[in-house]
C-alpha cells in the first residue's frame, strides 16, 4: 500500500537553539520511499545524520529566534504481511549481531532487570514469540490507554504500578517485559494509518529467528500499515524532536492517509 505522510510541528523559540529531529521515514526493506521533502523555517543549516542502528536519519539545526516551523512530506510504499509470532524461537545469546546487543539491557526508562520475578512466575512454560504474546495480551488487559496519565518521567516500573498510560508508556512496559527474559526489544517511532488521534506512535520491535518484528501492544494500529521513523532503547533515543534549551509549542499535527494503489 502506499501511504501519504504530512508531520508539522510549529514551535516558537525565545532565543536561537539546537535542535534534533527525527521526523523522516526511514527507507527500509518494506517501505520504499517514494517521495519525500523536508522544509524548515527559520533554521540554519541542516546536517544529516544515521540514526540509531543504521534506521533512517536525523536532523541537526538551529533555530533563529521566534517562530520554527518543520513541515515533512512524503509517500511511503509499504509492503509488509501480518507474521504470526507465536512460533518464532528466541535467538541464542551468542549469536545476536553487535548492533541487537545492548537492546537485552536495561536502560533508562525500561528497567528490566525489575521484571524477571514478575515474568518467570507468571508465564514459566513460555518462550520465543509464543511469550511475546502472552505478554502483548497481558498488557493489553491490565494497563488502561488514558491520556494525560503520564508525563516524560514515566518509566517502565512507573506504568506497571499505575496500569495506565499512553503508547510511549505501553512500549516501555513491553521493551522491559520482553528483556527481562533476555529477548532483544527495542522502542520504534512510527507513523500508522487510521490512528485516533493522529499523533507519533511508538511501538516496539522484538528479535526472534534472527530477524527484528513489530508489536504493539495498544492494539490501536495494525502493525502492516506502520512506517518506522526511528528505533532506540527508549523514547530516549527516538524522540521526534530534542530541544537543547526551552521553546513553546504552538501547533504540532500528523496525517496519515492512503493513497489509491497504482
Amino acid at each position: 500500500m502506499r501511504l501519504a505522510i504530512e508531520a508539522i510541528l510549529d514551535y516558537d523559540f525565545a532565543q536561537p537553539t539546537d535542535v534534533l529531529l527525527a521526523v523522516e521515514a526511514a527507507a527500509l526493506p518494506d517501505q520504499r520511499i517514494v517521495a519525500q521533502s523536508h522544509i524548515i523555517d527559520n533554521a540554519g543549516p541542516l546536517t544529516n545524520k544515521v540514526g540509531g542502528s543504521g534506521v533512517g536519519r536525523r536532523t541537526w539545526t538551529r533555530t533563529g529566534t521566534g517562530r520554527m516551523v518543520s513541515t515533512y512530506r512524503a509517500t511511503v510504499a509499504v509492503d509488509r504481511l501480518p507474521i504470526d509470532i507465536a512460533g518464532l524461537n528466541r535467538s541464542p545469546l551468542s549469536s545476536l549481531p553487535e548492533d541487537v546487543l545492548p537492546f537485552i539491557w536495561p536502560s533508562r526508562y525500561c528497567e528490566a532487570d525489575r521484571f524477571v520475578s514478575f515474568v518467570c512466575g507468571h508465564f514459566p512454560d513460555l518462550d520465543g514469540g509464543a511469550l511475546v504474546l502472552a505478554l502483548v495480551a497481558w498488557v493489553r488487559e491490565n494497563v488502561a490507554y488514558v491520556m494525560g496519565s503520564s508525563d516524560i518521567s514515566t518509566t517502565a516500573a512507573d506504568t506497571f504500578v499505575a496500569q495506565q498510560g499512553v503508547c510511549r508508556d505501553f512500549a516501555h512496559l513491553m521493551a522491559a517485559l520482553i528483556r527481562s527474559r533476555d529477548i532483544p526489544a527495542r522502542l520504534v517511532s512510527v507513523y500508522a494509518l487510521d490512528l485516533d488521534p493522529p499523533d507519533f506512535h511508538a511501538v516496539v520491535e522484538v528479535w526472534l529467528d534472527g530477524a527484528w518484528h513489530l508489536v504493539d501492544a495498544t492494539g490501536l494500529a495494525p502493525v502492516e500499515t506502520m512506517v518506522r521513523i526511528a528505533v532506540g532503547r527508549d523514547a530516549t533515543d527516538i524522540a521526534f524532536m530534542t530541544i537543547f534549551g526551552g521553546a513553546q509549542m504552538n501547533n504540532q499535527s500528523i496525517r496519515v492517509s492512503r493513497l489509491p494503489d497504482e
